[in-house]
């Protein structure tokens, strides 16, 4: 009998083990993937993020993996662009953006030196419940031997087509439609200096620099066209370059493609129930949104410390399971969802509105609130303290 059994050990699912371990519970991680193992990602850690594997005492072992540090940001809107630092987060300004073969890896190892059971190569075939209790899984290694194992909770750490999400059958609310499709690929041979953004008529481009001496390109369109990316995924991908950004185009002609084109075609975004009897969602199973701000592995990180808190809360007497969980919920949705309408917003690729514009433009002649709205993408500055009329009025005014 375990105290929890947590389905997925990437990003959320390793640091909830991790913790939970930490503070005495026997923990069973399992994980149909191996580690080190590739997947989906936008790979950046915020400093918010960069904090709580500082915290964590994983900060060093980032530091180590042939990841250059990111000191600055560059916005690019098209007639002008706005260039500067993050601001801090417990005393952190950086940022990497590691590849999750090597990112995962160090959070699974993590999760075991805790002391954290960790079956990889283990496939969850079913939600065990009795009732509408959930009580384990049913699981199969690699070798295929079967095996079911129970515990105290069941957490859901395996993204967003959670197959413990559909065993509980945990409803979606806040849904809004899937904006854009995205294709990027890794590039070497090329300046590896700073995070930059590109915001175009209808797409979007990045320039982030990872590990391994590569920076990997992603581009946005709108979802209808991803039919017409499909028909040549190469050649779309270097005319939107050409089109959009000429300099980026420059570049990896001049570099070397590291790797195949990986897309996604449909980006869905939603929140879920995360909490009901004997288990809890954590990560993309339970908040899913575009990657356009790369709010994915922050969102991770906080969420697995702030379930694994809601759980020794319970289990060491403090209150019952379900009402601690239901406040972890509450407080995710609280915290999140100011940048859930900002990340959607600027996920549709719609021109941004006048007083957007306005604002944008008056941020060119204000180094403190250009470093202060990149603090809003990083997850430093909240959405709503930033673009409060009274803030917005301010740098209008300032700069006229």
């Amino acid at each position: 009998m375990y105290d929890a059994i947590i389905v997925g050990a990437r990003c959320a699912g390793s640091p909830t083990a991790m913790l939970l371990a930490q503070k005495g519970f026997k923990v069973l991680l399992v994980d149909k993937a191996t580690f080190p193992s590739d997947t989906i990602s936008t790979h950046i850690i915020w400093p918010p993020g960069m904090a709580k594997l500082k915290r964590w005492g994983l900060l060093e072992k980032v530091a180590s993996t042939n990841t250059p540090l990111l000191t600055k940001l560059t916005f690019d809107l098209g007639t002008f662009a706005l260039s500067g630092s993050l601001p801090p987060y417990e005393g952190v300004t950086d940022c990497y953006a590691p590849r999750r073969t090597l990112l995962d890896k160090i959070l699974v190892d993590a999760a075991t030196e805790a002391g954290a059971e960790v079956r990889e190569g283990t496939a969850v075939e079913e939600i065990v419940m009795d009732g509408d209790r959930v009580t384990g899984v049913r699981c199969r290694g690699d070798g295929g031997q079967a095996a079911t194992e129970n515990a105290r909770i069941v957490i859901g750490a395996d993204g967003r087509n959670s197959l413990v999400a559909k065993a509980v059958n945990a409803e979606k609310y806040n849904v809004k439609p899937s904006y854009a499709c995205w294709y990027y690929t890794y590039w070497s041979g090329v300046p590896r200096d700073n995070i930059e953004f590109y915001m175009r008529p209808r797409h979007a481009i990045g320039y982030l620099p990872t590990s391994d001496g590569q920076v990997c390109v992603p581009i946005a369109s709108p979802q209808d066209e991803f039919e017409q990316w499909r028909a040549d995924v190469e050649g779309n991908y270097m005319r939107l370059l050409n089109e959009h950004v000429p300099q980026i185009a420059e570049r990896v002609r001049a570099g070397k493609r590291e790797e195949k084109f990986f897309g996604l075609g449909e980006v869905p975004n939603f929140f879920r129930k995360s909490s009901g009897p004997g288990w809890a969602l954590v990560g993309d199973a339970g908040y899913h949104k575009d990657p356009i701000n790369a709010q994915g592995i922050l969102d991770a990180f906080r969420d697995a410390e702030n379930l694994a808190d809601a759980i020794d809360d319970s289990f060491s007497g403090g209150r019952p399971l379900d009402d601690a969980l239901a406040e972890y919920e509450r407080k995710r949705d609280e915290h999140v969802m100011p940048m859930y309408e900002f990340n959607s917003q600027t996920a549709s690729l719609e021109p941004p509105p006048p007083e957007a514009q306005q604002l944008f433009g008056a941020l060119r002649s204000n180094q403190e609130q250009t470093e202060r709205f990149f603090g809003v993408i990083a997850g430093t500055v909240p959405v709503p303290e930033f673009f409060s009329p009274e803030n917005t009025q301010r740098i209008v005014a300032a700069a006229a």
